[in-house]
């Protein structure tokens, strides 16, 4: 199991609120970082113990959708009675990362689970998130499971492997971390 004292806790969930913030959307224009939202969930359900954490992340990117549409200009055509489905996709993103964060073992019999969490949680959240705007936006007069199965073709394979880029870059972040930590508490026995 992972667990990170409540000041990590706080550097991580500050670090996951300013990724998605700069790369949610148009908010800086001067980075063109694919959207992390997908990974700051599903790292935040790893990394960070609050419950709470999950409902604030949602209304941070609640609120980021709403200022880029209000003032920046982007384009509300997502914006649906299907944005309610962000919940459970988002959820499902959560989830799989707490249910890893319960099985993590700090050894490399770990990085299977890893990838197999990532990659499922990621195709619920995309059942939810594509699948909920396909049938509930009013966007699609005739909405069938051909549809849906050719949408997770042409789009699930990017938004995984977003995931997986910044998933893999926080896992290697963490064993360096770690292994840092360990050398440096061995250097001052």
């Amino acid at each position: 199991m992972i667990k990170l004292s409540p000041k990590a806790q706080l550097a991580v969930g500050l670090a996951l609120v300013a990724l998605m913030a700069m790369t949610r959307g148009q908010h800086f224009a001067s980075l063109n970082l694919p959207s992390a939202s997908w990974a700051v969930f599903f790292l935040a359900g790893v990394l960070l113990a609050p419950r709470w954490v999950f409902p604030a992340l949602f209304v941070e990117a609640s609120l980021l959708d709403f200022v880029a549409i209000e003032w920046q200009g982007v384009s509300s055509y997502c914006v649906s009675p299907a944005y309610w489905m962000l919940v459970p996709a988002y959820g499902s993103l959560y989830l799989g990362g707490r249910m890893y964060a319960r099985l993590h073992r700090d050894h490399l019999s770990s990085l299977p689970l890893l990838a197999g969490l990532v990659i499922l949680s990621a195709f619920v959240c995309y059942l939810f998130s594509g699948g909920g705007f396909l049938f509930f936006s009013g966007r699609y007069p005739d909405p069938n499971l051909a549809q849906l199965a050719e949408r997770i073709g042409t789009y699930y394979p990017r938004y995984l492997g977003n995931l997986a880029l910044y998933v893999g870059t926080a896992a290697v972040m963490f064993v360096g971390l770690r292994a840092w930590n360990a050398q440096r508490q061995g250097a001052c026995s």
